[in-house]
């Protein structure tokens, strides 16, 4: 059981609040528009990453990857980040924050699995209730930056409407026999990288709620250190 005290940010205020999360899920190929996830799995074909057998899959990650740091080790250079919202369940209400599915690139070709539990998914502080946003779900954006080689270039964005909504996602959950119970919490899948897949030394994640003009922020650094055997 991994604990983080998190920043409840709603219609009145904000406050702190401790979470205590014990499953970690990493859900991938959960595109709603069809033509962009076959896009993103023909981007991570080109890294040698097999096609998946069924769609969405429902990763299982150490709770300890999930951290609001903002600094993260990775071993080699073939890692990159993805910007995803973040479903977490605590006294039965379900929450909305953002995270990056830090991958190992490398690792990803031959077991994807080994690659989610590989490096750290750096999270904001601040969540919203899902409760306060669910009737304008579709309008919410995620957009990343990432700084490479000095320069900061938009590395993705668009609707959260190219990944299934909330409640399909857990539909599908259900069937792998999977279910968001308090102390879970789910990472919900990405959009296609601007310009392919590739490392940074710095990676910025946001999710913007346009009619309630706010955002969910993050930022971290990679520190890349080096392979020697």
């Amino acid at each position: 059981m991994k604990t983080i005290l998190f920043e409840v940010d709603d219609r009145h205020g904000s406050f702190e609040r401790t979470i205590s999360i014990d499953a970690l899920v990493i859900a991938g190929w959960t595109g709603r528009d069809t033509v962009a996830m076959e896009k993103h799995i023909r981007e991570l074909e080109e890294l040698g990453v097999k096609r998946p057998t069924y769609t969405p899959v429902f990763y299982r990650v150490a709770v300890e990857r999930l951290e609001p740091t903002p600094k993260i080790q990775v071993t080699g250079s073939q890692s990159s980040g993805e910007v995803e919202f973040v479903l977490l369940k605590d006294d039965g209400e379900t929450f909305i924050g953002i995270a990056s599915d830090h991958t190992d690139r490398e690792v990803e070709t031959y077991g994807i699995t080994v690659s989610k539990q590989m490096c750290g998914k750096p999270c904001s502080r601040k969540l919203w209730r899902l409760s306060e946003v669910a009737a304008h779900w579709d309008e919410l954006v995620l957009r990343s930056y990432a700084t490479i080689d000095g320069e900061r270039v938009l590395y993705q964005e668009g609707k959260v409407t190219a990944m299934r909504a909330p409640q399909d996602l857990l539909d599908e959950f259900a069937r792998r026999d999977g279910q968001l119970v308090d102390g879970t919490a789910m990472l919900c899948g990405t959009l296609a990288a601007l310009g392919g897949i590739r490392p940074a030394e710095r990676f910025e994640i946001e999710l913007e709620d346009p009619v309630l003009r706010r955002s969910l922020t993050h930022s971290y650094a990679v520190e890349t250190l080096p392979v020697v055997g």
